[in-house]
């Protein structure tokens, strides 16, 4: 299939990386995570790029999909994963599994009367920021749980709401005020930089859970600990505004909190299916076939 194939192992050098470009002058480029961004040159030589992951953003320039260059990456394909992620989330702030999981290892705790501080998903009401790929699985995985689900996500059509039986939030004020459990998932964009602050947290009615896995960027982390500190805020997280989450960041001293070290992704036994989208559409590109999830400007300038 691919005759002229060259394995080249990363992370490498932006220097090897360049030099490695200008000689071998690949038409298509495989790759995945820690592969250093490609330099305007290699739209002399290079016509697709076939990203095994999600975000190119840091990858390839803008011009070089200007200049025609193809790039197609995991689009929608992990978007259940994820889903499956948020969904462990939300059910694990309710039921408080981050405070007992804790409490009865490190401090031989058990629950004191028949009335412990945990709730229910079913009959909640679900607050979404965000109605991309993600959260339509999602809304598909809390279903049989009878939530009621609203979403905050101005560029999606009105159809698209109605399909799903989601309720439209004018405003991020409406989406926030109205969750029992508010799920974010906003992309990581200047403009949503520390969107997320007090205000708006503050919104949340009293034993709302607070959960992120979309970019660490969007929340104020400082206002969220004292969302926990001061209102008891139940928080579950998978994303950080610095990853790895450093050791003396507040967060990790919360009491009211889950944390996972940004596993939302594609688990090991899921990542075949990235593969299995890349190897097809490697035999279409081939083939002079349509690509799947191929990225044009619009699609480019949305991502995070």
């Amino acid at each position: 299939m691919l005759p002229e194939l060259l394995w080249v192992e990363a992370p490498l050098s932006d220097a090897d990386w360049r030099e490695l470009l200008r000689e071998k002058r690949p038409e298509i480029i495989l790759c995945a995570w820690e592969t250093p961004g490609l330099p305007l040159e290699a739209a002399e030589h290079l016509k697709y790029l076939c990203y095994l992951c999600g975000s190119i953003r840091s990858l390839v320039p803008r011009e070089l999909i200007e200049r025609g260059l193809k790039v197609t990456n995991w689009g929608a394909v992990v978007s259940n994963t994820v889903a499956e992620c948020a969904l462990l989330l939300i059910l694990a702030a309710l039921r408080r599994v981050g405070n007992w999981s804790v409490a009865m290892r490190t401090q031989g705790q058990w629950k004191s009367g028949r009335h412990p501080d945990t709730l229910s998903l079913f009959g909640r009401r679900v607050g979404l920021h965000g109605l991309g790929a993600i959260s339509r699985d999602l809304v598909r995985l809390v279903e049989p749980f009878n939530v009621q689900l609203s979403a905050y996500s101005p560029s999606v059509p009105d159809e698209t709401f109605e399909r799903l039986n989601v309720r439209r939030s004018e405003t991020l004020e409406d989406l926030f005020s109205r969750a029992d459990v508010l799920v974010e998932l906003a992309p990581g964009k200047p403009d949503n930089y520390h969107l997320v602050g007090d205000d708006l947290l503050g919104l949340l009615p009293p034993h709302a859970v607070f959960v992120n896995l979309g970019r660490g960027m969007v929340v104020d982390e400082a206002a969220l600990v004292r969302a926990s500190q001061q209102r008891g805020l139940h928080i579950a997280l998978d994303v950080y505004e610095t990853e790895p989450l450093p050791v003396v960041s507040p967060l990790r001293s919360l009491d009211n909190i889950t944390l996972l070290p940004h596993l939302g992704g594609p688990t090991p036994d899921r990542r075949r299916d990235c593969g299995e989208l890349a190897l097809q559409n490697l035999e279409n590109y081939l083939a002079s076939k349509p690509l799947t999830n191929l990225i044009d400007l619009g699609t480019y300038d949305r991502a995070t």
